[in-house]
């Protein structure tokens, strides 16, 4: 963790329609010069310890990360129940969730606190997160890259692929059983008909939530060390590419 020590977590408040959010901004404050920035979307229990130890990790590459609050000031989901109330009415209403990633796109571009480069942008996300990294891309937000860590891909209106404008990765266990099958090849279909620089890498045995160290329901939910280390390779590699295009 010493390579984190100059890695800061700064509570942000910004306020959608009237209703409050709070997102978490984290960067390394030892870098003064303007540099990628990236939304992540966290997985449904929204803002949390973990969702931070994962952004604190990525900005130590060299990024401003927001951590983007999708449920409301206070909203913190304390079980399953609690996340799935949360969250739920978004999945049901993309609008308003694309709405709500593209306030914490503005709010990533709009901070003074950590000098973003802002022709170098990107998105990336975890379970429901990913979900909301790929409907921000189809939102035509200017993002070099949308990246899903084992998120759901379908979406209400496919032909809005054709809005993407930078490369899609999205990494997927191929034993999730609550990503349904069909989800691949129609995903795949969007892309292709869109034009779409994407990628699908499918890994071996990896459940839902793999980069997840908490993850421990078998069968269904659970951590792997490895695939979680390939993955954000994985993210890392193509956010390499992208940035120096």
């Amino acid at each position: 963790m010493q390579s984190m020590s100059t890695v800061t977590v700064e509570a942000l408040t910004y306020t959608v329609d009237g209703k409050a959010y709070e997102s978490r901004l984290v960067y390394d404050t030892g870098i003064l010069s303007p540099r990628p920035g990236l939304v992540m979307a966290p997985n449904w229990m929204g803002v949390s310890e973990g969702a931070e130890r994962i952004a604190q990790a990525v900005a130590s590459k060299g990024y401003v990360v927001l951590l983007a609050d999708l449920y409301g000031q206070g909203v913190r989901p304390g079980n399953n129940d609690e996340a799935a109330a949360a969250m739920t009415p978004l999945k049901d209403d993309r609008a308003l969730l694309r709405t709500l990633m593209q306030a914490a796109l503005e709010q990533l571009k709009s901070q003074d606190r950590a000098s973003v480069d802002k022709e170098q942008l990107a998105a990336f996300g975890f379970c429901f997160g990913g979900c909301c990294a790929l409907e921000l891309a189809r939102t035509g937000a200017p993002l070099k890259a949308a990246v899903s860590f084992h998120g759901t891909l379908d979406t209400p209106n496919p032909e809005d692929g054709k809005n993407i404008k930078g490369a899609v990765l999205v990494l997927h266990g191929d034993a999730d059983p609550l990503v349904p099958k069909e989800q691949l090849p129609a995903f795949a279909a969007e892309m292709n008909a869109a034009g779409v620089d994407w990628q699908l890498t499918s890994y071996g045995g990896a459940y839902h939530s793999f980069t997840d160290t908490e993850a421990n329901n078998p069968g269904v939910q659970m951590y792997d060390a490895k695939v979680a280390a390939r993955a954000f390779q994985s993210m890392h590699n193509l956010l390499e590419e992208v940035f120096q295009a």
